[in-house]
């Protein structure tokens, strides 16, 4: 049924209302005769003296019993299948993360108020769920208000009809920051909407605030989607849909878990091969000494230009060509165009960098590739590990990190051996996400041991040669 087509009565709904009408009279009548059979069975066989009623009815009783159960389950299914194919379906599913509605039928979107209705083809209860169309649902933004009528005749018209579905979701909480659009919008929005082979329009909500988020990924966007997306905040039409995702749902940080996508398994795998054929990336397979004799693996060594720098650099640099690496220094800017820088990571088979928002590049690297994430100093590892180490190994590379020593962190210079920061990172952290940010990735910088680190690059090295 086509988005704004209410379903009118005819011959097959009043043959389905009549088989509901049967089921209910045989069901009813069955019923009634196991009630009675039971009476009597207990009426004959009421205990006497030390009789006791453990006695179990005699077994065509079951049987019977069994018959009755099942015809009532059938009739249930009869109806439930009814129900959704006239009066459509919404399922909410408010739990993790995220809040998301998959609303299927005659489903009508007004921008302006935010809204999704499904319009029942006859009389129905009225319900209503409130779901934030961002993938984290502490994030502070406006509501849509997801709505089943009860009186159809209380729809508003559609002026826009569309024979595709639709999938809802925001520009905003943590967009801007480049961990958290792939994180918190792209990932989620390429499970949610690939099932539909393009065939989908997008309706964007909260634009005004980001309004380059769009135009850094424009091609993203047209790779998942052949339609121009809807800004609903300026959207006055009354749209018409025969289904609408509203929100987008996270199951695992910065990455996918397949048995939970709708529409059939996707994994980041399938996410990265997306990203390569979207931005035509040339290389599908990171290099390998052994197939390649002569050639040396590239390495990225991310540069950070403010905050939570390597020092060294240089020294680093010089390291890992030591090691057998061709080496680069390269600064990625979250407002650099997104094909371009998308193609120069893609030239490399590893990327080095510092715990940040830099790293998410790695979704460029050929698969086979290495990340060697540095984990700043102060118990870092727990939140270095969640946001690159699993997403990594999804994406089929080869994921390394390497802590930082108080040696080797800033802090011991700036604050002094014995801050709490240097002697007890423990505290730091029952005091809150704010102290942590504050101490050990805003104002710490490292200084790497490449004595000690040398290893680290001999078994990034090692890996690559084992392709």
């Amino acid at each position: 049924m086509r988005g704004g087509e209410v379903m009118k009565p005819g011959k097959s709904q009043k043959g389905s209302a009549q088989r509901h009408l049967n089921a209910g009279f045989v069901a009813g009548g069955l019923l009634m005769l196991l009630v009675y059979l039971v009476a009597q069975h207990f009426a004959v066989s009421a205990p006497h003296g030390n009789e006791s009623f453990d006695d179990p009815p005699s077994p065509w009783l079951w049987f019977l019993a069994l018959v009755i159960t099942e015809a009532l389950e059938a009739m249930d299914n009869i109806k439930a299948q009814g129900e959704i194919a006239g009066n459509g379906k919404v399922e909410c599913k408010m739990e993790g993360r995220s809040d998301t509605c998959e609303v299927d039928g005659d489903v009508r979107t007004n921008g302006t108020a935010l809204s999704v209705t499904l319009v029942p083809a006859a009389w129905s209860e009225r319900r209503e769920w409130m779901i934030r169309p961002y993938s984290r649902r502490f994030a502070s933004l406006r509501k849509v208000a997801v709505t089943r009528l009860q009186d159809p005749a209380a729809a508003p018209p559609c002026t826009v009809t569309h024979g595709t579905p639709a999938v809802l979701f925001a520009v905003g909480g943590y967009a801007g920051n480049y961990w958290h659009d792939y994180a918190d919008i792209l990932v989620p929005l390429f499970v949610a909407s690939r099932r539909f082979g393009g065939e989908v329009t997008f309706l964007i909500s909260n634009i005004q605030f980001k309004p380059q988020w769009l135009v850094k990924y424009r091609a993203f966007l047209r790779g998942l989607s052949r339609y121009e997306h809807v800004d609903m905040d300026a959207d006055e039409q009354v749209r018409c849909f025969p289904h609408v995702t509203v929100g987008l749902r996270l199951d695992k940080e910065f990455s996918i878990v397949p048995e939970l996508v709708p529409g059939g398994p996707l994994s980041m795998a399938d996410f990265t091969r997306f990203l390569r054929e979207t931005y035509a990336l040339p290389r599908g397979a990171a290099a390998s000494p052994a197939r390649e004799p002569g050639r040396k693996p590239r390495l990225m060594l991310i540069h950070r230009g403010h905050y939570r720098r390597i020092l060294n650099e240089p020294e680093v640099a010089r390291a890992a060509e030591a090691a057998g690496f061709e080496v680069a220094v390269a600064e990625l800017r979250g407002d650099a165009g997104e094909a371009e820088q998308a193609r120069a990571v893609n030239s490399f088979d590893a990327v080095l960098g510092l715990h940040g928002a830099g790293l998410t590049n790695t979704v460029f690297l050929p698969p086979g590739g290495v990340l060697i994430q540095v984990v700043p100093y102060g118990k870092m590892e727990h939140i270095a590990r969640a946001e690159f180490a699993e997403p990594a190994a999804d994406m089929g590379l080869r994921y390394l990190d390497y802590s930082v020593s108080a040696e080797e962190s800033s802090l011991m210079e700036t604050l002094g051996p014995e801050h709490p920061a240097v002697r007890d990172p423990d505290s730091v952290h029952r005091g809150g996400w704010g102290q942590v940010f504050e101490l050990y990735l805003a104002k710490q910088n490292v200084r790497i041991n490449v004595t000690r680190f040398a290893p680290t690059l001999q078994e990034a090295l090692d890996h690559l040669r084992r392709q």
